[in-house]
């Protein structure tokens, strides 16, 4: 299917629930004793692959409208089962300590490149702890119990690895501790899996490089709403400050997410960024400015901070970005190709991007490259387009915003 890019937003929109704290309060609801309720659950479709993994795994999920009514197994879980994870890197990434509790062999299987996406950093340390990972075809075969003791990690691999452990470890019979042997990049995805397991009665601790998981603990059942996705949002954010009159709502000024930064890198880059006394946030243009970014913590955003600074004057990068090759699709690359492709002035390097400003986009045919963010892309770019730009596979938005294209596409033809 292809699209053509020619409506864009105006007034105030909904971004999804986070996606990241919804797998958080899921995982946790399904782990806990007794009935849990989830609020504002947006059933995307990585959010449904680890809702039917965790039903395999034993808990009882009931979605009705925009709830999640979940019956746990109180930390007990099922092996012997095949847990797809559709495209999900988090449900894969997240279940695989979990799934080792049972002690049974649990096959993950996976579409798209989610099952080529690297898990190497796990390998090493769960064999040392009791559990073996197998490739064989297009699978994952874990097999072996999971023991308490140290687990070590580095740094710049995906914050998805630690905090699948932390979900996992306070459900073993002795204490356990994660040791970081160099920083941790997007520390703030962690810190969002130690505020979901504290809403549901964990404890863990951190000590500077240490996370520190007494074993023995007992997952409570969890009553939660879960705020509105800053990923999603920074695409309206930035399609505000490109000249669309749109703003987000249900925006969490405390948020732990780390893309709340989205807001702090639009004001270094001349962009006004207003709170309303309704707590709806609107960007407005401003006088851009380039400027360098470091996106260890805030991998997802980059797609949208692209096309921003795409349009500010002069010279920006994008820096210490090199695990988006490694997502849906090579994200460095088809950011880079995308953009070129309708106008940008983009190179590729090895762990990031430098972008040239240009006065304008020209059109022309974009590829998604079956990428969610590398489409939503886009469509923010098609609003700074002088030519229409047309789209091939709109559709894979599904994976993690099922109605942004109702939601991009709320006003006149652009010109009319």
């Amino acid at each position: 299917m292809r699209k053509e890019i020619n409506r864009f937003p105006k007034g105030v929109v909904t971004p999804p629930a986070s996606k990241s704290a919804l797998h958080r309060a899921v995982i946790c609801a399904s782990l806990a004793s007794g009935e849990s309720v989830i609020k504002n659950a947006a059933m995307s479709q990585d959010i449904e692959a680890t809702a039917k993994c965790m039903e395999s795994l034993g808990a009882s999920i009931i979605r009705s409208g925009g709830e999640l009514v979940v019956k746990g197994t109180g930390g007990r879980v099922n092996g012997g089962v095949t847990l797809d994870c559709g495209e999900s890197g988090s449900t894969l990434r997240f279940l695989v300590p979990i799934a080792a509790i049972s002690g049974g062999e649990t096959a993950f299987t996976g579409r798209g490149r989610l099952m080529r996406r690297p898990m190497d950093a796990f390998e090493p340390t769960l064999l040392k702890r009791g559990v073996k990972i197998l490739r064989e075809h297009d699978a994952l075969i874990v097999t072996g119990r999971l023991t308490p003791g140290e687990f070590k990690l580095q740094g710049n691999v995906s914050s998805q690895f630690v905090s699948g452990l932390l979900l996992a470890l306070p459900l073993l019979s002795g204490d356990s501790v994660i040791t970081m042997t160099s920083q941790l990049e997007s520390a703030g995805y962690v810190d969002m899996t130690i505020d979901a397991l504290a809403c549901a009665g964990v404890y863990i601790e951190h000590r500077e490089n240490r996370y520190l998981a007494p074993g023995g603990q007992t997952y409570k059942r969890v009553d939660r709403e879960i705020e509105a996705d800053y990923s999603q949002a920074a695409f309206f954010l930035v399609a505000g400050a490109l000249g669309c009159d749109c703003g987000c709502s249900g925006l969490s000024p405390d948020s732990l997410q780390g893309d709340r930064r989205i807001l702090e890198i639009l004001r270094s880059g001349g962009a006004i960024v207003e709170t309303r006394a309704s707590g709806d946030v609107f960007v407005k243009p401003g006088a851009f400015r380039p400027q360098t970014v470091d996106a260890s913590d805030i991998p997802d955003i980059v797609p949208p901070l692209a096309v921003f600074l795409s349009c500010c004057p002069g010279e920006s990068r994008i820096v210490n970005a090199g695990r988006l090759r490694f997502k849906e699709s090579d994200r460095l690359k088809a950011v880079a190709t995308e953009l070129n492709r309708i106008g940008g002035d983009v190179t590729e390097y090895e762990d990031g991007l430098v972008i040239r400003g240009v006065p304008a986009f020209c059109g022309g045919e974009a590829h998604s490259w079956d990428d969610h963010r590398i489409a939503m892309m886009a469509a923010v770019a098609a609003i700074r387009s002088d030519g229409p730009v047309f789209l091939d596979n709109p559709g894979c938005v599904a994976k993690s915003y099922p109605n942004f294209w109702t939601d991009f596409e709320r006003t006149e033809n652009k010109g009319a």
